[in-house]
Order: structure tokens, then C-alpha cells, then sequence
């Protein structure tokens, strides 16, 4: 896969979500890898992650399509530990991540899940709880009785109607 060409702050599209991350540094140092502070931006296909937010280059990006997302608490042995997640790129690297708190590093690790099933598919993904929902606006479980019932309403509606009166609808009495 090829690496996505750094873009400038602006124009990184939609941006879905963004904010300031602990990222893990490639580089081992004598005392092992350090976290760095970054302004990190995710948009409908790609990570970008900048030296801070008034950053105009960043300092990397990757595409997220066919990466994986998931908390992972064994990255820190400090109080921070429930705060990580991870980015795994197949064929590219593992991105290691630690948010401000608990919560951000579950709403970053569900939206990029969320786009990576997007990016999967042709539909919009969406919960179970949603699936059976049907969307109505008729207020009416029998909508081909409903659909019968308002064809025979507009054939009996007043001939000499102008067209633009046309989208009222004559009701019975």
C-alpha cells in the first residue's frame, strides 16, 4: 500500500474527528520509546498527526483502510494505561496512541471502527437496534391500504385545480 501524501491542516477534507493524542515514537531511546504529544486528525480515509494544532505540514499520515482498531491497556503500566489504543496496518506498522482519558480513547477507537466498516462496504453501517426500524410517514401499519386510500382521494379532487395546487391534498367533508 502506498503511504498518503502529507496535506496541509486545511485541507484534510471532512475531518470526523480530532484532538490532542500521546503517540509512540518509532524510535527507541536508551529508556525505551517515548510518548509525544500530537495533534491528531482523522478524516473519512486517512490519520494525519501534526506537531501541534497551528501545524501547517504533518508530521505523518496513513491511511486507515484495511487497518484494525482496538483498546489495548498493555501499552502503559501507568495510571494511563486504560487511555491507549492502537492502530494495526497490515503490510505497514502498529500505531500506538494514549488519549486524555478513558472515554476519548473509546470515541476514537469507535469512530475509526465505524469508518472502516463504511470503507468496507457499500452501505451505511448501522447498530442492530436501528435495523428495524422503518422509516414512515405515514402514520399507519397497513401503507397499501394507505397508498390505495390517497390514490382515490386525488381522483376525486376538483378538476379545475391550478398546478401549483396541486400538492394539497382534498379531504372528504
Amino acid at each position: 500500500l502506498e503511504e498518503t501524501i502529507p496535506k496541509p491542516l486545511e485541507d484534510t477534507g471532512n475531518v470526523l474527528k480530532q484532538g490532542y493524542l500521546e503517540k509512540r515514537s518509532r524510535e527507541h531511546s536508551f529508556f525505551g520509546s517515548e510518548w509525544k504529544k500530537r495533534w491528531c486528525v482523522l478524516n473519512r480515509q486517512t490519520f494525519y498527526y501534526y506537531a501541534n494544532e497551528k501545524s501547517k505540514q504533518p508530521k505523518g499520515s496513513f491511511s486507515i483502510s484495511g487497518c484494525s482498531a482496538r483498546l489495548a491497556a498493555h501499552l502503559r503500566k501507568d495510571a494511563r494505561r486504560s487511555c491507549c489504543f492502537e492502530l494495526t496496518c497490515p503490510g505497514k506498522r502498529t500505531y500506538e496512541f494514549t488519549a486524555p482519558s478513558p472515554g476519548e480513547a473509546e470515541d476514537w477507537v469507535d469512530q475509526i471502527q465505524f469508518l472502516l466498516k463504511d470503507l468496507s462496504s457499500f452501505t451505511i453501517p448501522c447498530d442492530e437496534e436501528d435495523e428495524e426500524e422503518l422509516y414512515n410517514d405515514v402514520d399507519s401499519s397497513d401503507s397499501i391500504n394507505t397508498t390505495a386510500h390517497s390514490t382515490t382521494l386525488k381522483q376525486e379532487e376538483e378538476p379545475n385545480l391550478k398546478m401549483e395546487d396541486d400538492i394539497y391534498e382534498v379531504l372528504p367533508g
